[in-house]
């Protein structure tokens, strides 16, 4: 092999593609997620997660300060990547990006993140799907183009610790994702005093202060369990699932004293409006400025003036 055609082996193989196959990606138009799939390995995870969580305690450069959150709320969990460098990284993995783009094209934003932690005694999640993000704020946080009344996220859940049945991993009804059985525009009413005391159908299940049955259309359905699949991962492994899709955790039943913890990276198209008409959001009894919010294109190009974009972190780490 000539020295140029080695070159342009080495050169193909650093670009690797972690496009979707065609099989996959069929599989995940008809079920509504895809994965789990390898980023890390357990060992690589563990050390990088004890490494992050110690990092987090310092909200010096968040973009939310600690006067706007409230107690119990889920909002200060939002958007540490960017203020973190290990998070600012990982949501521009290509492992991740290039699977996003099989589904949503080459022009993708992440307009948030989340931390979703789960400690030893702690309810599992409701059943819900989210199209607008409309749930708990009673405004749209993102809106799809040309008017569309259908759109949702999709959500890369990534494993940081292990997600097991006894410690509340994650739960989806495939096939559910292409049509909402809940009203986005209703009003769930927040009352933090629920959280770890709801018995729903002898499992208890919550959803951050709120109860999601509020929203659904018909008072009378009930999802169908016997249908819903357990995401067993373990640290380091990721699946990608449309937001639409009936998800839901089981209970951390306490068999160890160890969290279970989930870390959510949102992404749409760059078409898509982010926060139309927002300067803040109020949901889960807090309140946060967008003051120093920004979407960060994560592939292609910004097609959406109007969304507020950031090009580095708080810390001046590039996207």
């Amino acid at each position: 092999m000539t020295t140029e055609a080695t070159e342009t082996t080495a050169a193909a193989e650093a670009v690797k593609s972690f496009a979707l196959s065609p099989e996959e990606i069929e599989q995940f138009h008809r079920q509504g997620f895809i994965g789990p799939f390898t980023l890390y390995t357990p060992e690589e995870m563990k050390a990088q997660w004890r490494k992050t969580r110690l990092q987090l305690l310092d909200r010096g450069d968040a973009v939310y300060p600690d006067d706007a959150l409230a107690g119990a709320t889920n909002i200060s969990n939002y958007d540490r990547h960017l203020d973190n460098d290990f998070l600012a990284s990982h949501i521009g993995r290509a492992e991740i990006v290039d699977r996003v783009n099989s589904i949503l094209g080459p022009d993708v934003i992440c307009w948030r993140t989340e931390f979703f932690p789960k400690h030893p005694g702690d309810e599992g999640t409701d059943w819900h799907q989210a199209d607008t993000f409309a749930n708990a704020s009673g405004t749209p946080q993102i809106l799809w183009p040309d008017n569309s009344d259908f759109g949702g996220t999709i959500t890369v859940w990534s494993a940081f610790t292990e997600a097991a049945v006894e410690n509340g991993c994650l739960q989806f009804i495939p096939g559910t994702h292409e049509s909402m059985n809940y009203d986005e525009t209703k009003r769930m009413h927040y009352d933090p005093n629920s959280i770890n005391s709801v018995d729903k159908d002898g499992v208890r299940r919550g959803f951050f202060g709120y109860d999601y049955r509020q929203l659904q259309k018909d008072p009378n359905w009930t999802p169908d369990e016997d249908a819903a699949v357990s995401q067993v991962m373990r640290p380091g492994q990721f699946i990608i699932f449309w937001s639409t899709l009936m998800h839901a955790s089981h209970p951390h039943e306490g068999k160890t004293n160890e969290m279970r913890m989930g870390f959510a990276s949102r992404y749409v198209p760059s078409t898509v409006t982010v926060y139309p008409d927002s300067d803040h959001i109020e949901e889960y009894g807090g309140r946060i400025s967008l003051e120093r919010y920004g979407s960060v294109l994560v592939s292609g190009e910004n097609k959406n003036a109007d969304n507020r974009m950031v090009t580095e972190t708080t810390r001046g780490k590039k996207f």
